[in-house]
């Protein structure tokens, strides 16, 4: 069996798990790189990455560097004299970072590769209506997401899931399969494989703010798994009455009512529906601009709906 020495490379929590797990499995984590510690919240207070919180916490040493081709950094980095490196939720890295270990560096991304290569295939799964996604460990090469995969595992998605879950569940089993990838390597038993040819390839690029605005115009269907592959966070959104809204939940309503694409029908105390492409769905979270996330019965309760259509549809 191989002694390995690992250097752990990621950032928010959803690499946590994998380090916590990594650490429970016994494996001999010699150092962490993650980002350097930021403001965060309204008190705009300096705080750790979680997954620095979790290093410290086990007493593994901590890299935080702004420049991962810095001369100190790599000095640093070659003093822990890892011949593993692990990379979960983290940034690309250069090449001298990736080739510095003799057993490589592989990388868990939480999607089936090929597929949704890029930096939100949680999102873009449910966005897209898939009902399969899964986790996937791989050597790092050159271009982003397609070295050579080691393991793969996948994870139905319900209709019912939005990120928060399958984030979660992908979370958990992402993490398992690292340690078995760390397994497999201490013992010389992987045969990485090149990622297989795709008539079509569903990429995953970066969520941005006008990404997120709902396109009413779309079927019923599509703009529901819309709302489900960005809730809760970054959440679509959309405008009326001149405000931004948050829409983090909705239901298919009344397939047969008369209405076109961003036309808004509600009794002002129960229900908030909005018409689609073939039919309307009935909004049933979601938070104004500047207030709170609520219910729909308590955000009509607290909100006068004026408009009958969407703004600037």
């Amino acid at each position: 069996m191989r002694d390995l020495r690992i250097v752990f490379m990621g950032t928010p929590e959803f690499a946590v798990a994998s380090l916590e797990a990594l650490v429970a499995a016994g494996q001999n984590i010699v150092a962490v790189v993650t980002a350097p510690d930021r403001e965060q919240g309204r008190g705009r207070k300096v705080m750790p990455s979680p997954v620095k919180a979790s290093a410290v916490a086990h007493d593994i040493p901590v890299l935080q560097p702004t420049n991962l081709k810095s001369p100190e950094f790599l000095e640093e980095l070659k003093s822990f004299e890892a011949n593993l490196q692990v990379v979960v939720a983290f940034r690309m890295l250069p090449e001298v970072v990736w080739s510095m270990p003799k057993y490589g560096t592989f990388n868990l991304h939480a999607s089936l590769l090929p597929q949704y290569r890029g930096a939100a295939p949680i999102n873009w799964a449910i966005i897209n209506g898939e009902k399969t996604t899964g986790v996937t460990t791989f050597f790092l090469k050159h271009e982003i997401d397609t070295g050579n995969i080691i393991m793969q595992e996948e994870e139905p998605i319900s209709s019912d899931d939005n990120v928060g879950d399958l984030y979660e569940r992908l979370m958990h089993k992402g993490a398992k399969l690292v340690v078995q990838t760390v397994a497999a390597i201490a013992n010389d038993e992987v045969e990485p494989q090149p990622q297989k040819a795709a008539a079509e390839l569903k990429s995953a690029p970066k969520i941005f703010k006008e990404t997120c605005r709902i396109n009413w115009a779309q079927n019923t269907s599509r703009v529901r798994d819309f709302i489900r592959g960005l809730s809760p966070y970054p959440a679509a959104w959309t405008e009326f009455d001149g405000t931004t809204c948050k829409i983090f939940e909705a239901e298919l309503f009344e397939k047969n009512k008369s209405g076109s694409p961003g036309d808004i029908s509600t009794d002002q105390k129960t229900y908030l529906a909005i018409a689609c492409a073939d039919g309307w769905l009935k909004i049933t979270n979601l938070q104004k601009q500047g207030k709170k996330r609520l219910p729909i019965d308590e955000f009509l309760r607290g909100n006068k709906i004026e408009s009958t259509k969407i703004n600037d549809l």
